[in-house]
Order: structure tokens, then C-alpha cells, then sequence
């Protein structure tokens, strides 16, 4: 790429660890030596360092870095990232890394950002409120397994003057009998997720979210298994499931699409042994119909499809609809399900999405679904306070 695009439209920034060992007293720059080394035989001479240090590095591995890596250390281009994200980025901006990329890539700008990245540094510092989400999956022993909506919900939070602390349901424990423990949060999410084992779990949470008006978001097999809840226990389809956990349902309210068009026109098809990791492009509009959870009125996300969008018989769909579910988006083209709601009138924020906002989300803007949903938790855990209170 760097060749195609020349010399001063591309810019190699390389992360590299330079680790502390405790028996030796030291800091050891050999492992960024050696991969520097190896990017160099393959023709990519990094234009900077990034290297990661449990302490500060000192002008000697500094200089030590630089001459074995041929990368000037008087420009300040190395550094030790510490504490949040966030204040890593300004502590780059303050070491001038951005307008150093910028003069590598002849971009004659200056940073607009340095006010609004302490701004976001300040929120995360000093939050106002706190809030408990429960994350109610079957991934919960692999830490980066949600982490994308992990960073979602602090983006949101941090729109919303409050530290989000997550914390993680494994769904395929939960029964009727302790299922009383998700009491305690002020909002609930159920993830996206592949195959049958743990959704029993998370159907079991979407009713107990529902029937205890707790903020509940859904996401891709989160709006699924909302969906399945409330056929069963409002719409009085008792045996309601998707076709990719029960392919002999009677009710299938949510079935796998066997074939659809891509975003270029072409047919693409699946069966029951496709692979079901699809991903396309997708958007969709909300109403803001009175009654509904007032969320903004534009989504847009990746898709992952992992069991497809909502495309029940005629029937089906009157009987959800009759039921209180309320199909609030679809797709234009293929009109599949995009989102569902609960009304206000039945729930105070009740949200499935077909599609992963999470990966739209960013600490500048966050992403409206996730600030609503964190907005939400907040006013149930006020409301909450007051019964309290009052009892």
C-alpha cells in the first residue's frame, strides 16, 4: 500500500512492548529491536515507535531504541502509554504525536481535538453517577469476548456523566430459582451469540427484564431471544422459537433466510450447514411514535447475522404485534426486522437491534442506542432509590 500510495501518503506507526524484568532491574528493549528487524526485512522502516512500559523509559533504552531501529528518539516519538485509553491519547497529543503524523504525511493542519480529549479525559475522572449493567452471555470466561460493546457502553457512559460498570451473567446458568440475582442492576444486555447452548438462559432474562420493567437491550440474538419472550408469554405461542435452535417449531418466529441480495445486487444463498457469520452493511429507521422509547430516529451498524432477522408468517407477526411488540424498523429492500420495542405504555425502555451498533460507537460521539440505553439505567436506578425511600 505504501508503495502504490508514495512516500508521503502513507505512514508506518509500529506498537512494540518493552518489557520489565524484575530479576535483572531493568527494562529490556530486545524484543522491539528484534521486530523492528523483522519488519525491515520485509521492506516497512517504522516511521514511529509506540512502545508500552509498565514505567517510564529512560533516555538510555531510549537512545538504545533509536539507534538499533534507525527512528529518531529526539522527536519524542516514544513513549509509555498508562492509566485509561483515553488518557494515553492525551498524553500522545501532548507529546505531539498527531501533528507529527500529519508532517510525515505533508498534512498542513493543526489538532482540533485537544480541548474535547481532555474534556472526555475530565468525564471519565470524575463521573457523577454510577451505574450496574448486567451482561448476560455464554462467553463470560473470555474477557475481550464483548469488548467492543464493553467500550460502547463506557462511550455511552461517559456521555452521560457516569462510570458503567459491566458485569457478567453466565446465561447458562441462569433458571427460574436464581434468576432474582439480576434484580440488583439498573439495566440488563443480552449480546449476540452463535448456537443453542445458553439461550434458554437469556430468554429467561428478557422476561424477567420485561416483567420487571428493567432496562433491557438486545443485540442480534439479544433481540432474537427477546422476540421468542414474548411470543411465548404474551402472545401465547407457548412453543414460539427460532428454526436455528428448533428447525420443528411451531411457531417460528424467527427463521433463517435461505437466500437474500447483497448491497451489489447479487443473489447470495444458505442452507442449515452454511456458515452463519454473515456480515453486510445495514440501516434502518425508527419511529418516534408517542408511546415509544423515544430513542433517535437514524441506527446505523454492521450486520451479523448469526440466526437471521425476524420473518415470520403474516400471522405470527399479527399475533406479536397484537401481543405489544413493536416492529419499529425493517429493512427496505428484503423487509426484515430490523428492531423491536415495547411500547412505554408496557415497558420504560425495552430494545432489540438485529444489527451491532457497538462497532459505530466511538468517545467522541458515542452511539445514541447505547447513551438512551445508558440514560435509561440511570433513571430506573432514581426511581428505584425512591421506592426505597418511600418503603
Amino acid at each position: 500500500m505504501a508503495l502504490r500510495a508514495g512516500p508521503n501518503n502513507a505512514a508506518f506507526v509500529h506498537l512494540t512492548y518493552v518489557p520489565w524484568i524484575a530479576a535483572a532491574g531493568e527494562l529490556k528493549t530486545k524484543p522491539t529491536q528484534h521486530t523492528v528487524q523483522k519488519m525491515r526485512e520485509i521492506g516497512i522502516q517504522p516511521d514511529v515507535l509506540l512502545c508500552r512500559a509498565d514505567r517510564e523509559i529512560p533516555d538510555e533504552e531510549r537512545d538504545k531504541i533509536s539507534l538499533f531501529t534507525n527512528v529518531r528518539a529526539d522527536r519524542r516519538d516514544l513513549d509509555v502509554g498508562r492509566g485509561h485509553d483515553l488518557q494515553g491519547a492525551a498524553q500522545l497529543h501532548e507529546q505531539r504525536l498527531d501533528e507529527l503524523i500529519c508532517m510525515k504525511l505533508q498534512l498542513l493542519t493543526k489538532s482540533r481535538r485537544s480541548e474535547a480529549l481532555g474534556q472526555l479525559v475530565y468525564e471519565v475522572e470524575h463521573p457523577q453517577h454510577e451505574v450496574r449493567i448486567a451482561m448476560c452471555g455464554k462467553y463470560t470466561d473470555l474477557s475481550d469476548s464483548y469488548k467492543s460493546l464493553n467500550e460502547a457502553l463506557r462511550h455511552a457512559g461517559i456521555h452521560n456523566h457516569a462510570r458503567v460498570k459491566i458485569e457478567y451473567v453466565d446465561s447458562e446458568s441462569l433458571t427460574v430459582d436464581n434468576i432474582d440475582q439480576l434484580a440488583s442492576f439498573d439495566a440488563i444486555l443480552v449480546p449476540g451469540g452463535f448456537g443453542k447452548r445458553g439461550v434458554e438462559g437469556k430468554i429467561l432474562t428478557a422476561q424477567y427484564a420485561r416483567e420487571h420493567r428493567i432496562p433491557y437491550l438486545g443485540i442480534c440474538l439479544g433481540m432474537q431471544v427477546a422476540t421468542i419472550e414474548v411470543a411465548r408469554h404474551l402472545a401465547g405461542l407457548t412453543d414460539a422459537n427460532s428454526t436455528e435452535f428448533d428447525p420443528q417449531t411451531p411457531h417460528p418466529v424467527i427463521a433463517l433466510i435461505e437466500e437474500w441480495q447483497d448491497r451489489d445486487g447479487t443473489i447470495q444463498k444458505r442452507d442449515a450447514n452454511s456458515d452463519l457469520a454473515h456480515h453486510a452493511s445495514g440501516c434502518a429507521k425508527l419511529r418516534r411514535d408517542a408511546g415509544h422509547a423515544g430513542v433517535p430516529d437514524l441506527w446505523q451498524g454492521r450486520h451479523g447475522t448469526p440466526s437471521p432477522p425476524l420473518r415470520g408468517e403474516r400471522a405470527l407477526l399479527d399475533r406479536l404485534r397484537e401481543a405489544g411488540l413493536v416492529i419499529s424498523a425493517i429493512t427496505q429492500r428484503e423487509k426484515l426486522t430490523e428492531i423491536v420495542e415495547l411500547p412505554q405504555s408496557q415497558h420504560p425502555w425495552f430494545v432489540g437491534v438485529q444489527f451491532h451498533p457497538e462497532f459505530k460507537s466511538t468517545p467522541w460521539d458515542g452511539h445514541p442506542l447505547f447513551t438512551s440505553f445508558v440514560k435509561a439505567a440511570l433513571e430506573h436506578q432514581r426511581e428505584a432509590l425512591v421506592e426505597k425511600v418511600a418503603a
